[in-house]
């Protein structure tokens, strides 16, 4: 069989197999055994199945997985990231948007301590999008704001896409984890210039409020009780990782104790949040790692029927420029960001983008860190974002989905500039992992 018809009739399975709603991770494992039986036969084709399913998970490389994500569920069901909102509003000046502004900031923070969209976005909606609205800020300056800070939650350790990304694209976990801090902050730069410049413009969008006034002893004291225990947790995270003293293993290890350790400090765990985090915890684990071990068994079924290696010498040989190979695949990933979820996009093109990036003679590290950039734009895009309908969840009801996309086309617009400086400038990216 040639590899294009190998490649046609198995990607066509699997979308017929998505369209049914049987869950991603279920849709790999069914091609993989029928595409390692149909190749090797039976039982080769369920040995080597298996042996591969083993090998994936059988790795230090995904430790972080589930470190992360308890690190998240913890920090969320109790309450830690909730002050954080409360913090920042008292020490940001009168910057024209400053309500807008505070969702970014914020937004940064949770970043870094939760590495789940959703979660940010049900954060940041639910405490600032009452007071916003009780102040006459415009919806464009009230959902597109909260949807961007709350997006940056997968481009800032600890990411669960991002080492999701590595693992299936067989990319250091710990470069990529660096590398991604980069484009976070551009981005998080360019919504906040974005905001400060419209609503200098406009001021109507974001109405100057007289600010409650808070002493210096008290800004101090709020400081030190709510923002540096998650300063540290950030730093046992991030800081550990950059300095070299721990590995992404044992960074991930130390940020879920150090969580831990804040959420029963500030007497925010009981039994219930307890409960919660496991529970949580271990459907999302079991999850991403039925991912993972299905996307390993379908690059080893492509590259067994020869596909991988012939699409990459397919991409080698087109006369172009390697960098408008790279352009269309990041406008392959917008456009399945529309209409797929993250980890299924992930599963369908990493096992077959990354190879061609390397043939490319291009830092898959580099590739990695834009890919989930670009990534991360589907939780905000129309029609099946997933961050848009947690948006609406929590709106109040005389607001309407319409209202919340309106709100957010700026931001993707900001996205995609951010994805093009990353290319034109691999130091974004870069400057971390390689110091």
């Amino acid at each position: 069989m040639e590899w294009q018809v190998a490649v046609l009739i198995v990607f066509s399975s699997l979308i017929v197999l998505m369209m049914t709603g049987m869950p991603i991770a279920i849709c790999f494992m069914f091609i993989n055994v029928i595409g390692a039986v149909l190749v090797l036969g039976y039982p080769s084709g369920l040995d080597y199945i298996v042996q591969s399913m083993w090998s994936s998970l059988a790795t230090f490389t995904i430790a972080p997985v589930p470190l992360f994500v308890i690190m998240g569920e913890l920090m969320f069901h109790s309450g830690l990231g909730g002050d954080v909102v409360k913090i920042v509003d008292q020490w940001l000046g009168r910057l024209p948007g400053r309500g807008s502004l505070i969702a970014i900031g914020s937004g940064v923070i949770l970043a870094a301590l939760t590495g789940v969209s959703i979660a940010s976005v049900s954060i940041l909606g639910s405490v600032l999008l009452p007071q916003m609205e009780k102040e006459g800020y415009h919806k464009s300056m009230i959902f597109g704001p909260i949807l961007g800070g709350g997006g940056l939650a997968v481009l800032i350790p600890p990411s669960g896409l991002a080492v999701l990304l590595a693992a299936i694209g067989e990319i250091s976990v710990g470069k990529i984890l660096l590398a991604i801090i980069g484009p976070g902050l551009l981005l998080a730069a360019l919504y906040s210039a974005y905001i400060i410049i419209r609503c200098a413009l406009n001021p109507a969008l974001a109405p100057v409020r007289e600010m409650q006034r808070v002493s210096l002893k008290e800004k101090i004291s709020n400081l030190a009780y709510n923002i540096v225990p998650v300063a540290a947790i950030i730093f046992s995270v991030i800081g550990f990782m950059v300095l070299g003293i721990a590995t992404p293993e044992e960074a991930a290890a130390s940020g879920a104790i150090a969580t831990l350790i804040v959420a029963i400090a500030q007497k925010r765990m009981n039994w219930l949040v307890l409960k919660k985090t496991i529970i949580g915890s271990l459907k999302v684990t079991g999850m991403i790692f039925l991912i993972i071990a299905g996307a390993r068994g379908f690059s080893q079924v492509l590259a067994y029927v020869g596909a991988t290696q012939a699409m990459a010498q397919f991409v080698l040989s087109l006369p172009v420029h390697p960098l408008i190979i790279m352009g269309i695949m990041q406008v392959v990933l917008l456009i399945l960001g529309c209409f797929m979820d993250s980890a299924a996009i992930i599963l369908l093109t990493m096992p077959i983008f990354v190879p061609a990036i390397i043939s490319l003679g291009f830092d898959p590290v580099w590739f990695g860190a834009i890919s989930v950039l670009n990534i991360e734009v589907g939780l905000i895009t129309p029609p099946f974002g997933v961050a848009l309908y947690t948006m609406k969840a929590v709106a109040p009801p005389q607001y309407t989905m319409t209202d919340v996309i309106q709100s957010v086309v700026p931001f993707i617009f900001l996205q995609v500039l951010a994805i093009g400086l990353c290319m034109i400038f691999p130091s974004i990216p870069l400057w971390l992992p390689g110091h």
